[in-house]
């Protein structure tokens, strides 16, 4: 991948994070010099398990209640959907972020030495063992995120970073109304995409009221419910183009969608092409690819 010159920490995404057709990865190179403001903490959290392996840098990460100081070779680890943010010290400092998609991720996870990816970390390896780290996800920046040795170069990563020393957290006050509360009904659309409800039986799963839930999950997330559903259900049927050989008619109806021509016209507004469009393009990516 190219480098990227863009404050990525500094405008935290939102769940959902958009990953390339057909990849489980996603690297992101940040450098920045030493004109670089302080980036305001802004809690925030992700549909994908999120590594940053930091390079110069002064500041703090904060997760799931506790808060972690941040120097020169620390990592900061945080699975699918838990909130988090950073506040980083003006001036000179790069990191590369890695991202893997949250059924990919859930896969690893249960894998044999990896239960430690269940729980958010902060670690500070030794001068050597980071530029091992470093290696690995440069080398994984480097090949397409579509590549098949891309998801076991990230488990390796992830192998090695739950390694490295521990750094320890502060325990900090925990804003009541921060997105744990609206947990429930994010959990639910993730486990039954096609079955979710409107706003208000989403603020009942949430023992909220439709207004502040309607208010908070704004706030908090950038889109409107209804947007967020929308988009979640889109990004599973783009996934499911590229990984299965499913009719754009089953696709559509059991995510949830009332029509085949309603997911067609919602699916070129956000990905520019039709469904089976879509699907062959990628095909015809892959087999350039492989054929040059």
């Amino acid at each position: 991948m190219a480098g990227v010159t863009l404050p990525h920490l500094d405008r935290p995404i939102c769940e959902p994070v958009e990953l390339g057709p057909g990849a489980p990865v996603r690297v992101v190179r940040v450098r920045q010099g030493r004109e670089a403001l302080p980036s305001e903490p802004f809690p925030h959290f992700h549909n994908v398990y999120e590594l940053v392996l930091f390079g110069d840098v002064d500041g703090q990460f904060a997760v799931e209640g506790r808060r972690y100081d941040l120097q020169s070779r620390s990592i900061a680890y945080v699975p699918s959907m838990r909130q988090h943010d950073f506040a980083l010290a003006g001036g000179q400092r790069d990191w590369v972020l890695v991202q893997i998609d949250a059924a990919a991720g859930d896969v690893l996870a249960r894998k044999s030495g990896l239960a430690l990816l269940a729980q958010s970390f902060c670690a500070r390896p030794a001068v050597a063992s980071y530029r091992r780290l470093r290696a690995l996800a440069e080398w994984l920046a480097d090949i397409d995120p579509a590549d098949p040795l891309a998801l076991p170069l990230a488990e390796l990563l992830l192998r090695a970073a739950t390694r490295a020393p521990r750094v320890e957290g502060v325990a900090v006050d925990v804003d009541p109304n921060d997105l744990k509360r609206l947990r429930p009904a994010i959990d639910r659309l993730r486990a039954a995409p096609a079955a979710a409800h409107g706003a208000q039986r989403a603020a009942a799963a949430c023992a909220l009221s439709t207004a502040y839930f309607s208010r908070r999950f704004k706030q908090l997330i950038g889109l409107a419910w209804s947007d967020y559903v929308r988009a979640h259900r889109l990004h599973l049927a783009s996934r499911r183009l590229l990984e299965s050989d499913e009719q754009v008619l089953e696709i559509a109806e059991d995510l949830g969608f009332s029509s085949a021509s309603q997911f067609g016209e919602l699916f070129k507004r956000r990905f520019g092409m039709a469904p089976k469009r879509y699907r062959q393009a990628a095909h015809a990516q892959d087999s350039a690819k492989r054929h040059p």
